[in-house]
């Protein structure tokens, strides 16, 4: 009997648990991405190496495979590819005519703003071009419209650092443009959810840990949060808003938000995507005892979803090598209390600067039974 093909845009590492939770469920898989050495690459049972912007290249080659589904996890230029092929071939996707308010933070703001979703204060700049921001008050955050991982963020202090903030940004965007917007101070989070037939599924909250101003780069995650029950059905009811906004009706989303000085529920962005850093791979089945990846197969295969428990749920912590004494703390950890690693990522040399997420040295992630656990570690 021959098998069902998913073909999955992206082979990198984020990627890869996809491929190998297809191929463990008994799928082929058809794996599209730039020939780079990546290791989705070598897992696929098929890798053709096209960049996952060529759509219509890809498209072509999915004529003849014929897959039953079309996904990736990890990646907002790959949602764009997603939707547009599962659209051009009939399968389970969103509709790629919002793709790019789902992609480029500007025109997500302006969606937020017309569907009555608490955002920034925000404008948006292009190189060489002029701009009036007389009715913000500063600090302010600098950011290209359509990159992540903390690429060219910036927390501007002082008017006289905005255009070197804005043309770093720019240098960073594919489109060559910078968001500018009000900087919301207080804790981030982010919220995971999976959506089918335009139901959102609520999973669990996130909380992050950033190095602070100015590129509050990712220092480490965990799940659950600190956030209440009740501030969590505040959190649902503000991102339920905010995926309707931009028509996210199938697959998993990432919802980055902060939780301002009066409580409120200030949605920064949203992925329609799971996050990345491992939190929807990784931290979210530890967590929640929900296969992520598990449900997002599903989804795009077009199959009813069911929330059914796998594992049982624990404490999930990532932390990210930033220096020698991560590393070391690591190794105690190993040395002390080895049963509370879950995974150790490969660890690059220690010499080059971290600029932003993808520069990091690596990662671990902590699979823990309490919060005293935690703290004992003094990690956070």
């Amino acid at each position: 009997m021959e098998k069902e093909k998913v073909v999955i845009i992206g082979a990198n590492s984020f990627q890869n648990p996809l491929i190998l939770k297809a191929k463990e469920k008994g799928y082929e898989t058809h794996v599209f991405a730039w020939a780079s050495g990546d290791v989705g690459e070598k897992t696929a049972d098929y890798f053709y190496p096209i960049s996952i912007t060529e759509k219509d290249e890809i498209l072509e080659k999915c004529k003849e495979i014929k897959p039953s589904a079309v996904c990736s996890i990890a990646s907002d230029l790959a949602v764009i590819t997603v939707n547009y092929l599962a659209d051009k071939l009939g399968l389970v996707g969103n509709d790629p005519a919002y793709s790019t308010i789902c992609t480029n933070k500007y025109e997500m703001r302006k969606a937020f703003k017309e569907n009555g979703v608490k955002v920034p204060q925000f404008i948006h700049v292009q190189e060489n071009e002029k701009y009036d921001i007389s009715s913000f008050e500063f600090p302010i955050i600098v950011k290209p419209t359509d990159r992540s991982g903390s690429r060219g963020v910036t927390k501007v202090e002082k008017i006289e650092d905005l255009d070197a903030a804005i043309k770093n940004s720019i240098g960073y965007s594919f489109e060559k443009k910078a968001i500018v917007e009000e900087y919301i101070d207080g804790p981030e989070y982010s919220c995971e959810c999976i959506s089918y037939k335009g139901k959102h599924n609520f999973l669990t909250v996130t909380k992050k840990y950033t190095t602070g101003a100015p590129h509050f780069i990712e220092t480490a995650h965990k799940q659950p949060s600190d956030l209440t029950d009740e501030q969590i059905e505040k959190v649902k009811e503000e991102v339920f808003k905010g995926l309707d906004s931009l028509h996210v009706e199938y697959g998993p989303s990432h919802s980055e938000f902060k939780v301002d000085k009066n409580g409120d529920i200030r949605i920064i962005e949203i992925g329609a995507r799971m996050g990345g850093d491992c939190i929807g791979s990784d931290l979210v089945k530890i967590s929640t005892g929900y296969d992520f990846i598990d449900l997002t197969l599903d989804v795009a295969l077009g199959k009813e979803l069911k929330l059914e428990k796998v594992v049982e749920p624990k404490i999930a912590f990532i932390k990210f090598i930033f220096s020698k004494e991560d590393l070391d703390k690591m190794n105690e950890i190993k040395e002390k209390h080895n049963e509370l690693i879950y995974f150790i990522s490969e660890i690059t040399d220690l010499e080059h600067d971290i600029v932003d997420s993808s520069s990091r040295f690596g990662y671990y992630i902590l699979r823990l039974d309490n919060e005293e656990q935690l703290k004992e570690l003094e990690l956070v």
